[in-house]
Parts: structure tokens; sequence; C-alpha cells
């Protein structure tokens, strides 16, 4: 099969999109299939540009990491993409990507899937400060119905955000299909090296946040999490990988906290030379996000064995299971707290906790068999759109 994927984010740009972008298309081409590419340029390349075509792009105020890809460059490119003949479109952001996964879609005759990443209704209010916060959340959900209702098919990462999907409107065909795990992501971090990297003492209590650092990831609730557990085990260290718009504003919160000397910011990391590393050097991973669609870093962590404390809310309902891995906490500082204090002072269920999610994400997640449901998805919506599609005889043929 010859798919075109389309996205307003790619890397170098960090996130998890791109990472299930590159993930499905490492693997899907595994498997014998072309996966061509169309993502903004960031004038900076991705470890791997082959078969990327890069648009040009503008920058956006109110988000700088992000781009904003210039359709009509691509629509004068359209005799070069309509050579290719594609089987099928599948989008993967709903901004410049969508309109120009469709558009593309009905020139060439072929269906367009998307895969709805983003929890929109608890997204937009966050940098659209402005507005309403109902009235986007409003806004959120008819945007969602209108863009799903237009494609031949939708990509969801959890049975969750799929119901919400449902409750708005969207009726296209749908399937749960979230990003697996690759198999580098199991291989052995080295905790050691790591620490010494970052001058952290190979004995400090180390709770471990990675992620875009945005204001829908609820990262300040983490800091009220580490402010009590600092009174339990007092040289308690949050570290916090990844970038984003809300960095400033928790800088300014840790200090009214009193916690600057416990939360370090790593910024982005490396995730082939430093990713697993930073796993291991964790010895709680916390994640208090109640927006996922998925939740992808909770798997990561238990690849490398860290036991996780988190919320089990929208998608991460659908890869937490308590006691495998994680345990799951109420939306209660106290409650959240007391379980990674009794995790820090108590090495043995540590490292028994840790060694169940391993296996549980060994067993469950594997980036192939993920592969393997998305490639029949695909089929499944191929042969719908043909026979949708598919020329009416005219009425004397069917007479004969």
């Amino acid at each position: 099969m010859k798919i075109l994927f389309i996205s307003d984010v790619y890397f170098p740009r960090i996130n998890g999109v791109s990472t299930s972008i590159a993930t499905f298309r490492r693997e899907l081409r595994a498997k014998g299939h072309t996966v061509h590419l169309i993502a903004p340029d960031y004038y900076a390349p991705s470890e791997d540009e082959s078969d990327i075509l890069r648009v040009p792009a503008r920058y956006l105020p109110m988000d700088p990491e992000d781009r904003m890809m210039r359709f009509g460059w691509t629509m004068r490119h359209l005799n070069q993409l309509h050579a290719e003949s594609y089987d099928l479109i599948h989008v993967q952001t709903p901004f410049v990507a969508h309109y120009l996964g469709l558009k593309l879609a009905q020139t060439m005759g072929i269906p367009c899937v998307e895969t709805y990443h983003t929890f929109f209704e608890e997204y937009l209010y966050h940098y659209i400060p402005f507005l309403p916060r109902a009235f986007m959340r409003t806004l959120a959900r008819r945007f969602s119905r209108h863009q799903g209702n237009r494609l031949d098919g939708m990509v969801v990462p959890s049975q969750p955000m799929l119901e919400v999907l449902r409750k708005y409107g969207v009726h296209v065909p749908a399937e749960v299909i979230p990003t697996g795990l690759e198999p580098e992501r199991f291989e052995p971090g080295n905790r050691a090296r790591f620490r010494a990297r970052y001058g952290i003492p190979a004995q400090r209590p180390v709770l471990l946040y990675v992620g875009r650092v945005a204001y829908e990831k609820n990262i300040g609730f983490l800091l009220h999490v580490l402010k009590r557990v600092c009174a339990q085990v007092p040289d308690a260290l949050l570290l916090i990988a990844g970038e984003g718009p809300a960095r400033s504003d928790l800088e300014r919160q840790s200090r009214d906290l009193g916690l600057a000397d416990h939360v370090m910011f790593l910024g982005y990391l490396d995730r082939h030379t430093e990713l697993n590393d930073c796993y291991r050097a964790g010895d709680v991973f916390v994640f208090s996000s109640r927006t996922e669609t998925q939740g992808l870093v909770l798997l990561e962590a238990m690849a490398q064995a860290v036991p996780v404390v988190s919320f089990a809310e929208m998608g991460t309902q659908d890869v937490l299971r308590e006691g495998e891995g994680v345990w799951i906490a109420r939306n209660d500082v106290e409650d959240f707290a007391a379980k990674v204090v009794r995790l820090l002072k108590d090495g043995a269920m540590r490292l028994r906790l840790g060694e169940l999610g391993r296996q549980y994400a060994q067993h469950q997640w594997s980036a192939s068999s993920k592969a393997e449901h998305l490639l029949r998805f695909y089929e499944s919506i191929r042969v719908i759109y043909d026979t949708r599609h598919r020329p009416i005889e005219p009425y004397e043929n069917q007479l004969a």
C-alpha cells in the first residue's frame, strides 16, 4: 500500500504526535509499505528526512514552537503528488494538514482518514484565555464534529476519546488504535550516567515528568505534590523533561512554593541518546494530565521499569491498570503525594512495581501489532470508499 501522511508538526519539533508519526511510519515501512510525509519546514532537518516533503511555513505568534504550512505552495505541487498514485491519505493534525488532506484526497479520488491526537475541548481555552471557557469548549466540540464528519474514517488513540467524539456527533467509521512502543524503548538506560551529567547525587530521590511543558498537562499540580513529598522526603527532586509555553510560569510557581532547589527543568532531550537514561534516572514517574488521548510517556516509563503514580482519566484509562507498573491516584494532592512517598521509602516495592510495568508494556504495547491493526483499518476504509464511489451501471446493462 502507498500512504501519504500529512501533519502540521513533525521532528525536529518534539511532541507525542511527532513520535506517533515516526513510530507508525517505521513499522509500516518495515512491513513493505510506502509511507510519504508532508510536514512543515523548520529549517533544521530531522534525523531521517527520507520520503518527506517539507512545506514552507510561517511562525505562530502564540506558539513559537509550531509552524503554519503554506497551503498554496503544496497545491502548486499537485501534479507531483498526483503522480505518486497514493492509495490513502492519513492526516495527523486538524489545522492546515486537515484541509490539505481533504483537498488532495478529493482531487486524487482516494479516501482520507485522520488521527484525533488532541482533546481540544480541554485544550483551546489555555491558549485563548480572553474568551469564556464554556464558549471555547462549545467551539471545540463543533470544530471536531464538523471536521470529523468530512473524513472517510478516524483513528482514535483510546476508547474514552472515541466515546467523546460519538457524543459530539461524529459518525464516520472509527477505530481505537493507540501508538505502540518501538523495541529501543526497552533498551535499558544508564541511570548513573544521566545523574552524573546533571549533577544529581546517586542516592537522591527523584520524581520524573517527561512531556510537553504545557498548561493542559497540569504540571502545577505536581509541584503541590512535591511540596507535600518534601515534608517527608526532604531531599526529593522533581525533574521536568520537555519544553513548552508553561515553563516560565512553572519556574515562578516553584520559587513561590519554596521549591527552587527541588525542581530541575531539563528542556528537550534526544530520544535516541538521552531519553532512556532520563527515565532510568527517575525513582517514580509522575503524571497528572487529565486531557490525554493516550499518554505514551507512561508506557515509555514502564518500559524502563520505572514505577508510575498517575491519574487515570480520558485516554490514560486505556493505558493504566492498577498494580501493573502503576498506582493510580485520585485527583487529590494528599493521596497522590502519599503514594509517591510510599514508593520512595520502600525500595523493594518500587523495584517490584517497576518490573511488573516493564512486563506489561512489553507484552501489550508493541509497535508492530499496532501497525498491523492500522493496516486492517486502512483496508476496511478503502473497501467502504470504493463501494460508495463505484460507478452506477446504466439501467439497460442491469437488465441484461
